[in-house]
């Protein structure tokens, strides 16, 4: 029996989907395959130039637009919901991402990792929460680096510690999953049907690894590993668009590769660290999170 493919996807005319990070790599091919189903796409980047460049290669049926949102930028993730004004949502694709930078800060001070890949995406959920279908998903990307990551809540933003950039990875990625996890058993509590989803790549050939890390790292990751190991972008986009299409999924899912150890094949529901598992863990990061941002869960009608 053949896996999920992009021709699985169901007819989506009418739907508005936004992708995060959607002018390269993993975020344009989510598009171009929501796109291509009939979705109307929401290009969400920090690179206008980009994103129109992304944009153009976006097949019919579906439209696209492109909005501006820097998600290392908590001023930038309030200004592009804001301006959203509760216009229908039926996927959130929280897709962008950076992977192992050298120590760098976001505008709101944050390490740069966890203030993009976590912080972000969850005040852009929770204030773009209210917008969202009865049938929507919301699809946040982790990756298999989760195992790795530990939530360090005594020294979250790496100020006191020496810097390790795989660690913090790790720690935004493992974040990424708690957050799912929260996410699903408070919309459960709320009684709402949204759905909220993660997924992961596998090893993806993506631009991502050519910058990422030092020159040895982004070699041994982007002309070892993308040649030898790694599936195409568009095989790396299948596990986002499993969970945010397929049918009978259930709440919390989390898709990745079936073959290879995670890295590689068709997309399925797959396992997760002990850590990610953990609901105190992640009723904890949730409280803390809405500290820092600012954001909280907002009330939603059932």
């Amino acid at each position: 029996m053949s896996g999920f493919t992009a021709a699985d996807i169901p007819d989506l005319i009418g739907q508005t989907a936004i992708v995060t990070g959607a002018s390269s790599g993993l975020g344009v091919e989510t598009a171009k395959a929501l796109a291509h189903a009939g979705a109307h796409v929401v290009l969400a980047v920090r690179d206008e130039a980009r994103g129109q460049k992304a944009a153009d290669t976006l097949p019919a049926p579906g439209t696209k637009e492109i909005r501006l949102l820097d998600l290392a930028s908590l001023d930038s993730v309030r200004a592009f919901a804001r301006d959203w004004s509760r216009q229908p949502v039926d996927l959130l694709i929280n897709n962008a991402g950076v992977m192992i930078p050298p120590l760098s800060r976001t505008a709101d001070g944050f390490e740069l990792q966890f203030g993009t890949n976590h912080l972000g995406h969850f005040a852009l959920t929770n204030l773009l929460l209210p917008s969202l279908t009865a049938t929507a998903r919301v699809v946040t990307v982790s990756s298999g680096m989760h195992y790795v990551g530990r939530i360090d809540f005594d020294d979250l933003n790496w100020e006191r510690k020496k810097y390790r950039r795989w660690r913090a990875y790790g720690q935004s990625k493992l974040a990424n999953l708690l957050f799912t996890a929260e996410l699903q058993r408070r919309l459960i509590a709320a009684g709402s049907p949204v759905a909220s989803m993660a997924a992961h790549p596998g090893y993806a050939a993506t631009g991502l690894q050519s910058h990422s890390g030092s020159r040895l790292t982004a070699f041994a990751m982007d002309t070892l590993g993308n040649r030898l190991i790694a599936q195409d972008a568009a095989g790396g986009a299948l596990p986002t668009l499993y969970a945010a299409t397929a049918a009978g999924l259930p709440g919390d899912t989390f898709a990745g590769p079936s073959r290879f150890g995670g890295l590689r094949g068709s997309p399925a529901p797959g396992p997760r660290s002990k850590a990610a598992s953990d609901p105190e863990l992640a009723r904890r990061l949730w409280q803390v999170s809405e500290t820092l941002t600012g954001v909280t869960f907002p009330q939603i009608q059932p």
